[in-house]
């Protein structure tokens, strides 16, 4: 007699079981329902075995809305499906996190979201579709937009260098990325080829915020942070003593390996990828190297003064112009290091300055006088003669990332979740914050617009005035 399969589950959490079966439809069926990952295992049974791993992140019903066609790649942490929404057919990734949340609370506390929130839109950071999460089993996902490639996918596969403008727009769209990061109070502390995504249009997005922190953070930091090959000195050296200027330094590594198309400083481990750093760009001055080990304890050995072979040598294809940018992102010193908003100034991107001022001077409003007489303003957004929109007040969520120690934190609840599958989550008020300039220019996030009171400016006007 054909047996049923026989699942052993217990509450939607992981599993590993077994399935025995007769008919091959089913498991096509079954599978289109759940992502499964099969393994065949021998068995001495007249009818196959089948060890079947499911990771549930959420009951069928909140899938649904998506199908999901496949996975392009697995971190730590989570890992992310490559999917597609039923309704309106949007290619989207979504991003699986493998550890369970006890409570919506825990889960809003996610950098990632937050970060991402408060970063879009920007024709350069990667748009946050919505988010899904079940209660009962603690399973949350974010649904990101599908970005065709990422920049390591695009340079691995390469015979030949990539053509010099297409490398001079990838660098000037990952600095706009940073540019707006920094300036937003954020910085990555990841960058990497695998998180520069490309679309088929070469737009390119800065992805996967999981590991960002604000600017105004307290020293030390997390150590190990970053992957290797794109640390910093200072991440290196130091006991968690560093800042933004990291992401600098990595945006640096990337543009160098995006023209050669291998990694600049490809070290075994943290001493060698000193080494290979010394190798290239020489020893640093002996005060600096002082300074940063004084920071740092895990790092004990003493450096042999090298001259270096330089990146002219190493890097023949790049012109005077993009070695010299190279130069100022692979500074030693945090200070003389460059900004993002600095090196966009950069002549190297002097012809796509150009470019983009065209642009918006075409798209600049301007007043013309039509069949009356009357001026009226041209509107760019619908080629209308009339009255622009009103301008949009800017917003931003509260974050954990933000809130200075011994300060009760706000509750800021995940928003863009599925009404129709989960239960409402309440948004916390949003407050217009302050146009304040923080330090290298970026905005003091969080602090309130001063407000004056009326009287005040009347009794302040009856005062008489010193001759």
């Amino acid at each position: 007699m054909p047996c049923f399969p026989c699942l052993c589950l217990s509450h939607y959490t992981c599993h590993s079981f077994r399935i025995r079966f007769c008919f091959a439809p089913f498991l096509s069926l079954y599978r289109s329902i759940h992502p499964l990952s099969i393994e065949y295992t021998p068995s001495r049974c007249y009818m196959p075995l089948l060890t079947v791993k499911v990771f549930f992140f959420f009951r069928t019903g909140h899938m649904q809305k998506y199908q999901i066609l496949g996975k392009t790649g697995e971190g730590t942490f989570s890992e992310v499906l490559r999917a597609q929404d039923t309704n309106t057919k949007q290619m989207v990734a979504i991003k699986c996190f493998k550890k369970p949340f006890e409570s919506k609370e825990e889960a809003n506390r996610v950098r990632e979201i937050h970060a991402v929130r408060k970063l879009t839109p920007h024709p350069n950071i990667v748009n946050l579709v919505e988010v899904l999460f079940d209660r009962s089993t603690g399973r949350l996902a974010v649904v990101f937009e599908l970005m065709e490639k990422n920049l390591y996918d695009l340079i691995r596969v390469r015979k030949q260098y990539l053509p010099s403008e297409q490398i001079r727009s990838y660098m000037y769209q990952i600095l706009k990325a940073l540019d707006h990061t920094h300036r937003a109070g954020l910085f990555h502390r990841d960058i990497k080829p695998e998180n520069v995504l490309i679309n088929n249009d070469d737009v390119v997005k800065l992805a996967d915020f999981g590991s960002c922190r604000g600017i105004y953070t307290k020293q030390p930091l997390t150590e190990y942070i970053s992957t290797r090959w794109y640390r910093a000195p200072e991440c290196l050296l130091t006991d968690g003593y560093y800042n933004y200027k990291m992401d600098i330094w990595s945006a640096g590594c990337v543009f160098f390996e995006m023209a050669t198309l291998y990694p600049l400083f490809a070290g075994t481990n943290e001493i060698d990828q000193v080494n290979k750093i010394h190798s290239v760009l020489g020893s640093p001055p002996a005060d600096l190297l002082t300074a940063l080990k004084s920071k740092g304890t895990h790092i004990k050995c003493q450096f042999p003064v090298r001259q270096g072979t330089g990146l002219a040598k190493l890097a023949p294809n790049l012109d005077p112009e993009a070695l010299d940018l190279l130069a100022m992102l692979l500074t030693y010193e945090e200070e003389k290091r460059c900004t993002a908003k600095e090196a966009l100034r950069h002549a190297y991107f002097r012809t796509l300055r150009n470019a983009e001022r065209q642009v918006k001077r075409a798209q600049k409003p301007s007043d013309t006088p039509d069949d009356s007489g009357e001026m009226k303003a041209f509107n760019p957004l619908t080629g209308d003669m009339g009255e622009l929109p009103p301008p949009q007040v800017a917003k931003t969520l509260s974050s954990p990332l933000f809130t200075p120690k011994g300060e009760k934190r706000e509750k800021s609840p995940v928003d863009g979740v599925a009404k129709d599958h989960l239960p409402a989550i309440e948004l916390p008020s949003t407050t217009v914050t302050s146009t304040t300039p923080g330090a290298n220019g970026a905005p003091c996030v969080g602090r309130e617009a001063p407000k004056v009171d009326p009287s005040a400016r009347q009794r302040q006007a009856s005062l008489p005035k010193l001759a």
